[in-house]
């Protein structure tokens, strides 16, 4: 998620986030229930702290857009509120003995408008994505299909991509090698199906709420006020509809996280947390206290990206001195207070195989920070370590101010050199990103799938839409190629675990902290904890009185 940007995004940081399964909350100590949301209308309200940036499928790279697009939009297969993967536009799906071929007979299921979706429409929207003219910066996702690396990079034809379709209810996908998790892929939101001939028709279509915004989801996105509020509507055309509880889903935009806080303890709305908006960190320890606050695992990560082309981060021993002065525990204990797990590398604990330290860095190292300062110094031709500047690119977020702010105090403090933060709203501060408009910037990402490859196939390449540090090596990359390719499942694990030691070389990024998924809810609210990749299905959503 940028998730990216997520990604995570946005991806709130208290959330604290991303990644496992919740349950249950309790309804808050000493707040009487207004009846707000618990009525017979199955009316369930949120909030978001932004616009969401696309409402594209092919075009999102947030974790806020994406919180919206799983429900109005539902790819080959969907995501269960138990993590698992179900058949959703495919009723079935053929495997060929070579795992490299899937055949998905899609079931008979209509668009928003009437028309029906056809396997014509998974073609038109993967190529979409996958056409460098629409800089889809999510288009990697889509690799593992034969052909589509090369097509996105301009050295192949859309032709050579393997997507076939057979007819209008078979769509035929050959890739480039086995991807045991392709079929969680095709539940990402950049594997959703558009309907081709309202995107043909309008190439604005998904620039407004209503009528005009076919989908395909349990939900419609029945009305947008930018900036303002998104409210979302049971699907009457849906396949599936039997199953949705939920009539509406009323979103307001409330970038404030202490205003969405009062907003759930007065009723307003019945959730707090990632996806959505998220927990404010001082209103933590009250949760606590009372009980009502969920925390689980999740994998994700909250991470802090360098620039590789900047003035000092250029520097690899500057940005080693960065990144092994951070006290993560300290932060987690004294800021984000979320039971979080210092990241001593590039892919979180959750992740099978990846569970136990690898030993790339210590927390908090001081000693080796301020060898490696004075070496990235000398090689820079800086005398005072003042006159080393960094800063920190955050969005608006109390909670990321408050851990720019800690970060920017030891860094001070024990490095002496000069920092600042430059706080941006959502999509100013992801145009900055992209365009290596920053420092040192913050992000977070939730894997798109539970497999390690998501955290480090972002940086195969600089020219990776997810990558936003300049950075490129191409041992790293040669790894990254050769773990595609490997079938034997150590092999494989060994691949990817010395790419990620690279990075902890190199460090184009500085880890942070491994997510916890952090969220209250009021008691009627069911079936609505996250996942352990950090989402939400509204589809298996209900109010009960």
């Amino acid at each position: 998620m940028k998730k990216k940007t997520v990604l995570l995004a946005l991806i709130s940081i208290v959330m604290l986030v991303l990644a496992a399964c919740g349950f249950g909350g309790k309804k808050e100590e000493g707040t009487k229930d207004s009846g707000k949301g618990k009525d017979s209308k199955q009316d369930l309200n949120l909030v978001i702290p932004s616009e969401p940036p696309s409402l594209n499928p092919q075009l999102a790279t947030d974790s806020t857009s994406g919180a919206v697009l799983r429900s109005v939009f539902e790819g080959l297969t969907r995501v269960d509120k138990d993590g698992k993967v179900q058949p959703a536009v495919a009723e079935k799906i053929d495997v060929s003995d070579d795992k490299k071929t899937y055949t998905f007979h899609l079931r008979d299921s209509k668009w928003s408008n009437g028309d029906a979706v056809t396997a014509k429409d998974f073609k038109y929207a993967w190529e979409f994505a996958l056409n460098p003219k629409n800089a889809s910066e999510y288009a990697s996702i889509l690799y593992s299909i034969k052909g589509a690396e090369a097509f996105n990079l301009g050295k192949g034809k859309v032709e050579d991509v393997g997507i076939e379709v057979k007819d209008d209810k078979t769509l035929v996908v050959t890739l480039e090698n086995p991807t045991p998790y392709f079929t969680e892929i095709t539940a990402f939101y950049t594997a959703m199906p558009v309907n081709e001939k309202v995107a043909t028709e309008n190439k604005k279509w998904s620039a407004e709420g209503g009528e005009g915004y076919v989908s395909n989801g349990p939900f419609t996105l029945s009305d947008w006020k930018h900036s303002a509020s998104l409210t979302l509507k049971k699907n009457d055309s849906y396949w599936d509809k039997e199953a949705v509880s939920l009539n509406n889903v009323n979103i307001k935009m409330v970038e404030s996280e202490a205003t969405a806080n009062r907003m759930f303890k007065n009723n307003e709305i019945d959730f707090l947390g990632s996806p959505f908006q998220t927990v404010p960190l001082d209103a933590i320890d009250g949760y606590k206290k009372d009980k009502s606050l969920n925390i689980e695992d999740y994998a994700a990560i909250y991470e802090y990206k360098m620039n590789t082309t900047g003035e000092f981060t250029k520097n690899v021993n500057i940005r080693k001195a960065l990144a092994l002065s951070i006290d993560r525990q300290g932060l987690i204990d004294n800021v984000v207070k979320g039971e979080q797990t210092p990241a001593l590398g590039m892919v979180p604990t959750a992740i099978a195989g990846f569970e136990d330290d690898r030993g790339y860095i210590t927390d908090n190292n001081l000693d080796e920070a301020k060898k490696a300062l004075a070496k990235g110094m000398e090689e820079l031709g800086i005398k005072d370590a003042k006159d080393v500047k960094i800063n920190i690119s955050i969005n608006t977020s109390e909670a990321h101010a408050a851990i720019a702010q800690y970060i920017q105090e030891g860094w001070t403090k024990n490095l002496g050199i000069t920092t600042k933060i430059d706080n941006s709203e959502w999509q100013v501060f992801l145009d900055k990103m992209s365009s290596l408009d920053y420092t040192v910037g913050r992000m977070g990402w939730i894997a798109d799938y539970n497999d390690a490859y998501t955290f480090l196939e972002r940086y195969d390449s600089a020219k990776n839409g997810n990558n936003d540090t300049g950075w490129e090596n191409k041992e790293y990359t040669d790894l990254m190629k050769k773990a595609v390719k490997e079938t034997d499942e150590a092999k494989r694990e060994k691949l990817l675990k010395d790419g990620e030691k690279i990075l902890m070389t190199e460090f184009p990024v500085a880890p942070v902290y491994f997510y916890t998924n952090l969220w209250v809810e009021k008691d009627y609210v069911k079936n609505m904890a996250p996942t352990s990749l950090g989402e939400i299905s509204l589809k298996d959503v209900k109010i009960e009185k």
